[in-house]
């Protein structure tokens, strides 16, 4: 598989023949990519081929050494900073904040790249930090202390943050890292939530399959420095694929109404999504994992029902 040349999309981000180095050694090689303005876009590949260096490339935290990346037709580096932190946000693996801040502290700061060069905030900073909170569902939690959070409330309070700038891309490095299964969801459905609602463009990192197929329009995937494919997770990922690039062997297949597996897994996953948030809200933590099985259990035996019904 070769990297795609033509995006047959209107392209928000696209990194052009880009070089990338550290300390002397190559580590991206003549790589392309194209980001689709609007959509959720995953960048997979094995442990250490480069994934996390092009997101900081496209982030301008490290340099290229050839080629060049592009914001809406500009080169990112003709962008002041300010400029550049309007445009884009990005949340890096585990970010760290003193831990006497509190969770309203943490979003005020995405209001920076608004503030005049005398430090002073903008008249509706405070409505714009409001707006934040809401977006993530941390309003309650606006005066509590970081430290005093759980894995998913802190990812959450850093979302927040990001959003305060009001960027138009958001750039996320495993964003589910180190979260239980609980915590992931939560966070794949709000970044699905923010792009669906808000139609903001969101980039992400990220090592889980599952989770990539499941919430990305968009998938490119990274070996060894090297753009493999890139395109729709229904046309791109295959078992050649996973057995070419992550060593995995796996079995494709088609249900038994003719539509590809992918799809309707993609369903059931949203479905058993949507119950989760319900177990959740409203179920104490201890028994929330053993419900939610429970339900995913009973929703695929319906599921399953209604598909062999359709065939009939």
């Amino acid at each position: 598989m070769t990297q795609n040349n033509a995006a047959p999309f209107k392209a928000v981000l696209e990194a052009t023949h880009i070089d990338i180095a550290i300390n002397k050694k190559t580590i991206i090689h003549d790589l392309s990519l194209a980001i689709p303005e609007g959509k959720i876009t995953a960048i997979i590949g094995p442990n250490g081929c480069g994934k996390s260096t092009t997101l900081k490339a496209i982030a301008r935290i490290l340099p290229c050494a050839k080629g060049s990346i592009s914001f809406l037709g500009k080169d990112i580096h003709s962008l002041s900073h300010r400029e550049f932190a309007r445009c884009l946000a990005i949340l890096t693996q585990s970010p760290v904040a003193p831990t006497d801040l509190t969770v309203q502290d943490l979003v005020e700061m995405g209001r920076f790249p608004h503030r005049s060069f005398l430090g002073r905030g903008d008249k509706d900073d405070a409505q714009h930090v409001a707006w934040a909170l809401e977006q993530t569902n941390m309003t309650s939690m606006s005066h509590r202390l970081l430290h005093t959070l759980s894995g998913g409330e802190r990812q959450r309070a850093w979302i927040a943050m990001a959003l305060a700038q009001r960027p138009q891309v958001l750039l996320l490095d495993e964003p589910t890292t180190y979260l239980d299964i609980c915590h992931q969801l939560e966070v794949m459905q709000l970044l699905d939530k923010l792009n669906k609602e808000l139609g903001l463009t969101v980039v992400m990192v990220i090592h889980d399959l599952n989770h990539a197929i499941q919430y990305a329009d968009y998938v490119a995937v990274i070996k060894a420095g090297r753009m493999v494919v890139s395109g729709e997770p229904k046309e791109i990922v295959t078992s050649k694929l996973l057995a070419d690039v992550f060593r995995v062997q796996a079995d494709e297949f088609a249900c038994s109404n003719g539509l590809p597996a992918s799809f309707l897994l993609q369903s059931v996953a949203k479905a058993l999504s949507a119950s989760w948030r319900i177990f959740n809200n409203k179920l104490p933590k201890a028994s929330c994992l053993r419900e939610f099985i429970i339900s995913a259990v009973q929703m695929w035996k319906k599921f399953h029902n209604s598909i062999a019904k359709k065939a009939d």
